[in-house]
């Protein structure tokens, strides 16, 4: 792991406006009047995280902590309400940043799979190559198959998303954003939605990625590839990073009330 920052979070808030529905107590002389109340929900509040090249960061936190938002932040698929994040040189969160060059540089896996679905394996990974970076033909077919083939899937290469299995498919999602040669990796829980017996072949590709020294971002509850390849450990708690720590400070001897309570239910 190399002391160089690659992203860099600054008191990083995200604050999502929402509408309710208010009913007024009944007066028998008055219509029922249906009014709506703006209330605003904090779903990243005041978060400050470095990471480092090379190294793996593992997110955890209950549902609605602000885990996914903070890392869809971090290549601006939502923008922050105020703070800024940085990758590498470049501040994200500025207006004028070109944030289709960040994302060449940040690749993503959802935990969805977002394949599309009238393209191949083989086409869905050599799609972004031949269309924003102009790669050749010749080449794209070079990079498609030597990735299928990092993955465990050479074989399924003519295989369409709708004859993948779950973990398969999550394997291509991995290849296609490995085809951009990016220099940092997001999973968004990409094992969450998968059965049980497919989770260790997708734990398996990104246990490759973090020796081969990938700086990762990862939000999942994954205890096995926590332990085994993570750095650091970051707990959430209502927006806000409650604890951080190397995997077995957190995992064995929290500090915080609030990370001992919710670890009970996950180990």
């Amino acid at each position: 792991m190399s002391s160089k920052i690659k992203i860099r979070i600054e008191k990083a808030t995200k604050v999502f406006n929402t509408f309710q529905r208010e009913y007024p107590a009944k007066n028998p002389r008055q219509k029922r009047v249906k009014k709506l109340k703006r209330s605003h929900i904090f779903a990243v509040k005041d978060v400050d995280l470095i990471v480092h090249q090379g190294e793996v960061v593992l997110v955890i936190g209950p549902s609605g902590s602000g885990k996914s938002t903070l890392l869809r932040c971090v290549n601006r698929m939502e923008d922050l309400t105020s703070g800024s994040i940085w990758i590498d040189d470049i501040c994200v969160t500025e207006s004028k940043a070109d944030i289709r060059k960040v994302r060449e540089e940040v690749g993503m896996v959802f935990q969805s799979f977002n394949l599309f679905p009238h393209l191949n394996a083989f086409n869905n990974i050599a799609l972004a190559p031949k269309v924003i970076k102009k790669m050749g033909k010749e080449a794209a077919f070079n990079k498609a198959n030597g990735l299928l083939r990092r993955v465990g899937l050479v074989d399924k290469a003519e295989s369409y998303p709708e004859q993948l299995s779950g973990g398969q498919q999550q394997r291509v999602a991995i290849a296609r954003a490995l085809a951009m040669d990016p220099h940092i990796m997001l999973f968004d829980e990409p094992t969450s939605a998968l059965d049980p017996e497919m989770i260790k072949e997708v734990l398996d590709v990104m246990l490759s990625l973090a020796r081969d020294g990938m700086t990762m971002l990862v939000v999942s509850h994954e205890m096995g590839f926590a332990r085994a390849a993570a750095h650091r450990v970051v707990f959430m708690d209502k927006g806000e990073v409650v604890e951080e720590g190397a995997p077995e400070k957190i995992f064995d001897d929290p500090d915080k009330e609030r990370t001992k309570r919710f670890l009970k239910h996950i180990l």
